[in-house]
């Protein structure tokens, strides 16, 4: 099996959190990443513009159509990455919490043939990361891949990754933000 990489959705408006969040969460998420066990990171931005710091195997693509969907987004990652890779790890810009090792558990899961599509759970709630098979990569609809029959991997003793849609759920978590930014 071929190479795993990342995509990060940060395409959306922000319209429950009243505006633009990316900046903030974005730098957690793709921190994490550094010791998950993928090749490279596409971040999909598309509502708003983030200044990103150039890293190592990050590449950033704006998705145009954005207010397609989720799918929209997901699509316009999933076309940045080379033939080398066999699936993408799906991860949320607002998840800043998102272990390293429930992306390894997932990937894991979808390397010993699970299924094309793999999430975490979390009290028996699909969940992300996602590991998505390249055979689902062109059934993906704009609305994203909530309708694709998925396996789910138990995550629970790894903690949630985090869900940040409105002003009150940074607030809640802001601490624990400052607290990985020392």
């Amino acid at each position: 099996m071929g190479g795993v990489a990342a995509v990060v959705l940060a395409a959306g408006a922000g319209s429950r959190f009243g505006g633009p969040k990316q900046a903030r969460l974005l730098p957690h998420v793709l921190n994490r990443l550094r010791d998950a066990p993928i090749t490279g990171v596409v971040v999909v931005l598309g509502a708003h513009p983030v200044d990103l710091e150039a890293a190592a195997g990050l590449r950033v693509v704006r998705c145009a159509d954005w207010e397609r969907g989720p799918g929209a987004s997901l699509r316009a990652g999933l076309a940045e990455l080379g033939p080398d890779v066999d699936a993408a790890v799906v991860v949320l810009a607002d998840g800043p919490f998102v272990s390293p090792a429930a992306i390894e558990r997932v990937v894991g899961a979808w390397r010993e043939g699970a299924g094309d599509l793999v999430a975490a759970s979390y009290d028996g709630k699909r969940s992300h990361p996602v590991a998505l098979g390249r055979a689902l990569w062109s059934r993906i609809p704009d609305d994203g891949g909530r309708a694709l029959p998925v396996v789910l991997v138990p995550c629970d003793d790894l903690g949630a990754p985090g869900d940040v849609d409105t002003p009150d759920d940074l607030a809640s978590i802001d601490e624990r933000l400052r607290g990985e930014e020392r």
